[in-house]
C-alpha cells in the first residue's frame, strides 16, 4: 500500500473516531436529563396505553422499576439526540457521494426520520391499545388480569422500535426502483412472496399471540404497495 493510501485509510479512520466520540459524548450528556424525565414519559405512555380501563399494574421486583426507568431513558436519549447524530453520520459518509446521491439520500433521511415517528406514535396510540383490549376481553368472574409493568413497558419500548423501522419498508421499495436495483415490474410479481415474507418476518418481531402479528403485517404490507406505487410515478 502507498504512502498516500495508507494517509487516506488514517484520514478515514481518524474521522470515524472523531464522529463516534461526539455521538457518544451527546448520548453521555443527554442520558442526565432523561433519566429524570423518565417517569414522567413512562407515566404518559401507560396513560395513553390503558385509556379508560381502570388496570393496576404491577410490579415484582425491588429494582424492576429502576431497571425500567433506565431503559426509558436510553430510548428518550436516542431520541432526543437522533438529529444531533444524524448530522454528524452526515457530515461523515457526505464527503464520498456525488452531487445527486447526497440529495437522493438527504430526502431519504428525512423521509425515515418522519416514517419512523409515525411508525411509534401508530404503535403507542392505536396498535398497543388495541392489544391491551384485547387481553381484557377475557376477563371474567373467574379470570382476572394482573399486568406487570415491566412486561407492559418492555412491550412498549420493543413494538414502537419494531414498528418505527417497518414503517421504512415504502423507502426501502422505492429506494431499491429508483437506484434501478430491481425493476417495478419484478417487484410487482413478487407481491405474494413479499407478503409471506412480511408476515414470517412480523411473527419474529412481534410477541407469540397472531393478534400482533396481524397489527403488524397488514400496515406494514400497505406500506409496501405505496412505496411499490411511488417508485412507478418515480
Amino acid at each position: 500500500m502507498s504512502t498516500d493510501n495508507q494517509e487516506t485509510v488514517i484520514q478515514h479512520l481518524e474521522a470515524f473516531r472523531q464522529m463516534l466520540l461526539k455521538c457518544l459524548s451527546a448520548l453521555a450528556i443527554g442520558i442526565i436529563p432523561m433519566f429524570f424525565a423518565a417517569p414522567y414519559a413512562m407515566d404518559m405512555i401507560m396513560a395513553v396505553i390503558m385509556g379508560q380501563n381502570e388496570v393496576v399494574l404491577n410490579y415484582f421486583a425491588p429494582m424492576e422499576v429502576f431497571i425500567l426507568q433506565i431503559k426509558t431513558a436510553l430510548v428518550l436519549d436516542i431520541v432526543l439526540c437522533f438529529p444531533y447524530l444524524a448530522k454528524q453520520i452526515w457530515n461523515f459518509v457526505v464527503p464520498a457521494l456525488y452531487e445527486h446521491e447526497r440529495q437522493f439520500i438527504r430526502s431519504i433521511i428525512l423521509s425515515s426520520s418522519g416514517l419512523f415517528v409515525i411508525g411509534v406514535l401508530f404503535c403507542l396510540f392505536l396498535i398497543l391499545p388495541m392489544v391491551i383490549r384485547f387481553g381484557l376481553s377475557f376477563v371474567s368472574d373467574h379470570l382476572q388480569p394482573l399486568f406487570g409493568i415491566g412486561n407492559i413497558l418492555s412491550l412498549t419500548l420493543w413494538l414502537s422500535v419494531v414498528f418505527g423501522v417497518m414503517f421504512q419498508f415504502p423507502l426501502i421499495t422505492y429506494a431499491l426502483i429508483r437506484t434501478h436495483i430491481v425493476s417495478y415490474d419484478t417487484v410487482k410479481t413478487k407481491r405474494a412472496y413479499v407478503f409471506v415474507g412480511i408476515l414470517i418476518l412480523s411473527a419474529f418481531l412481534t410477541p407469540p399471540d397472531i393478534v400482533s402479528q396481524l397489527l403488524l403485517t397488514f400496515p406494514t404490507y400497505g406500506l409496501f404497495e405505496l412505496g411499490l406505487f411511488c417508485g412507478k410515478k418515480a
